[in-house]
């Protein structure tokens, strides 16, 4: 969770205050804001250096995966559909477009790897229809790399907001996916999971991969 220094008025202090994500129930939501603006973990990366480039990294925020990435010399290319972030991640050297992941994008077909890091899976409050829109991003033998919530969490939609501190920001369609669930969702996308794996602690990866095409007996 990021915590985001604040100085206080006629007391010489610095408090923090922390970026949350809600849900319209009020619950508190996994968010860690704190990885948006550091370099990758060790366990992350690993995980980008077993990666089949090119890579489409969507909501790729501040760009702290197309860095590590591009560092290793791996092509990738960043979207993001806030200027902000686009802004930031440019800043560092990195190739993004501002744009959502249902907008037209290049090279649309010939990805060998779709990225959804960070909770991303929930864009939209849809998982089927962005992952069958990641499906199709896909080159022939390639996968969909998916950060999901641990074991036991289902899936569910919801419409969620930032707070923080007094700050509320508008309410958007999310979606909550645990790696138990991801099984239907994904063969509901016309993608099967390769494997999953806990990539460092508490941190959940799934690899999907567009199922085979069911030959024609008759042909």
């Amino acid at each position: 969770m990021a915590t985001l220094s604040r100085h206080n008025r006629g007391q010489g202090i610095v408090t923090p205050t922390t970026l949350v994500l809600r849900d319209e129930r009020g619950n508190q939501l996994t968010l860690d804001s704190s990885r948006w603006h550091q370099a990758s973990s060790p366990g992350e990366q690993r995980l980008l250096a077993s990666l089949r480039a090119p890579v489409l990294d969507v909501g790729c925020g501040p760009g702290r995966a197309l860095d590590a990435l591009g560092r290793r010399g791996a092509v990738a290319l960043g979207i993001d559909p806030a200027p902000g972030a686009a802004a930031l991640a440019r800043g560092k050297g990195c190739a993004v477009l501002q744009r959502s992941v249902f907008d037209p994008l290049p090279g649309a077909g010939r990805w060998a790897t779709v990225l959804l890091l960070d909770g991303n899976i929930g864009i939209g409050g849809d998982p089927v229809r962005l992952l069958s829109r990641c499906a199709a991003l896909l080159e022939p033998g390639g996968a969909v790399v998916v950060e999901v919530d641990r074991p036991g969490t289902g899936w569910r939609t919801c419409r969620v907001r930032l707070e923080r501190d007094t700050e509320l920001g508008p309410w958007f369609p999310w979606a909550v996916v645990g790696c138990d669930a991801l099984g239907p969702l994904g063969s509901a996308s016309g993608l099967a999971i390769r494997d999953v794996a806990e990539i460092e602690d508490g941190r959940w990866m799934a690899f999907l991969e567009p199922e085979p095409m069911e030959r024609d007996v008759c042909a």
